[in-house]
């Protein structure tokens, strides 16, 4: 594999990769590099905070009076910022890359807003740990998860009234795209769903006073279905497979969508749903290092916070500040903006998020001047950080790690640092500025790179 190559799967399958780290596998094949990729995201490492609170006090909640629930409201709010921090920093420094990377891209597959810290976690950790898996599996721990059955509403789904949320988008959203279902199968789906519900520490169960046991006629097939029942006569049609090869297609290869490529993963994912198997072939393809595929893709505001921090370390000493910064580029962990997701693509760019992605090298690395205007979607978090500011204009006060950065870059000419930090091809304008630059300090000229608009570029 040439440079490019290595760095456009890096980029893809990771989050980037440095130059020590290119060093040790610049001279690898093609298959033992991707196979090594796969080896290291073998296990999954959960991702855990202290939901202690949630723990001792379920038993007992309803005989919390008025100020003690409030209280637990407030502690968990501060615990879903802990977990999207842990998040942010796992993704900055993962055990297990591939299965980290695949689990960022399943969260806004999977569409589930934090409601209680102790279950997300639990669905977070549900996406970790299929996100290399079975489909099949996948999609049936999810729809049993607590998180997802109070996101969409599935206490509310009785056999006297049916509540249609869940079954409209686990069709819509999750398997088979709009248009590819009636709404008699949403509303007889929806039957096969009733009394779905859960516990307090999460367990899935199934009140059978509110299931419908009567016989439902989704998809031409007649009989007492259940959820599970309908989820696999939905993952039997190959529309399925094909809905999310061209998620999978559109995130990692291109989003201009190639049919004879995605028909090529279909046969590889149908029937038997092994998502490792589809990723291994779709890296080992040679159309995924086709030119027009490299630095193609606009980064998501998490991709590039992680790409940045995987050539300089960098820490935030406020927490607040990157749940702030993740509102402003667009993408919160854990609080999308609705229920389809995040679109990607061109909508991560616009006239005022392109400029703050610009300047974001200078303020995350060279402590350039922050607003503070705003507050955080966690309620009063962000909100009184500010309060306490006599000003809403600062820093950000982040701790980087540069010695890490100099021992990784050192030695490298102007050229070669392009190359390792600029996935997509330099414009003539940004060429003849970079030449205008004096190549000082590796520092200075790492953040001008940063600061191109072809930085933004994966």
């Amino acid at each position: 594999m040439n440079s490019k190559h290595i760095q456009h799967l890096f980029w893809r399958a990771g989050f980037g990769i440095n130059p020590k780290e290119f060093a040790k596998v610049q001279h690898i094949s093609k298959k033992e590099l991707v196979n090594n990729l796969f080896k290291a995201s073998k296990t999954s490492t959960p991702l855990q905070i202290d939901t202690s609170f949630y723990s001792n006090t379920m038993a007992n909640y309803k005989d919390l009076n008025a100020s003690q629930k409030k209280q637990l409201q407030k502690e968990n709010r501060k615990q879903i910022e802990a977990l999207n921090i842990a998040w942010v920093e796992r993704i900055g420094n993962p055990k297990e890359l591939l299965r980290e990377r695949m689990t960022l891209f399943w969260a806004n597959v999977f569409v589930c807003k934090a409601q209680n810290a102790y279950h997300i976690q639990n669905f977070n950790n549900i996406l970790r740990n299929n996100a290399l898996g079975n489909f099949r599996d996948f999609v049936i721990e999810i729809s049993k998860s607590a998180s997802m059955l109070n996101y969409l509403n599935a206490k509310q789904n009785k056999k006297q009234s049916p509540n249609e949320n869940f079954a409209r988008e686990l069709m819509e959203l999750f398997t088979l795209g709009i248009g590819n279902y009636s709404e008699n199968n949403i509303k007889e789906s929806a039957r096969a769903f009733t009394g779905w519900n859960y516990k307090p520490n999460g367990d899935f169960f199934v009140n059978k006073n509110q299931h419908d046991n009567g016989e439902k006629t989704f998809f031409g097939k007649t009989g007492n279905f259940d959820g599970v029942d309908i989820i696999n006569i939905i993952l039997d049609r190959k529309q399925c497979a094909t809905f999310i090869c061209e998620k999978i297609y559109s995130n990692f290869v291109n989003t201009n969508l190639n049919k004879t490529h995605i028909n090529a993963m279909v046969e590889v994912f149908f029937p038997h749903y092994n998502i490792e198997t589809l990723m291994q072939f779709v890296f080992m393809s040679d159309w995924f290092y086709n030119e027009e595929n490299i630095g193609s893709k606009i980064k998501s505001p998490i991709e590039l916070l992680a790409g940045i921090n995987n050539t300089i370390p960098i820490q935030f000493q406020i927490n607040k500040q990157l749940l702030y910064l993740q509102k402003v580029l667009g993408q919160q962990l854990l609080n999308p903006v609705n229920v389809a997701g995040w679109k990607g693509g061109q909508s991560w760019i616009d006239t005022n998020t392109l400029m703050f992605r610009l300047k974001l090298p200078s303020i995350l690395l060279n402590n350039a001047v922050i607003s503070l205007e705003g507050i955080s979607e966690f309620e009063d978090t962000y909100e009184e950080y500010l309060k306490n500011r006599q000003s809403k204009k600062g820093y950000l006060k982040i701790n980087q790690n540069w010695a890490v950065f100099e021992e990784n870059y050192k030695g490298l000419t102007a050229e070669e640092m392009q190359k390792n930090i600029i996935s997509s091809t330099i414009s003539p304008n940004a060429k003849m500025l970079l030449d205008e630059i004096e190549f000082s300090t590796h520092k200075d000229y790492c953040i001008q790179l940063m600061s191109l608009p072809e930085y933004q570029l994966c």
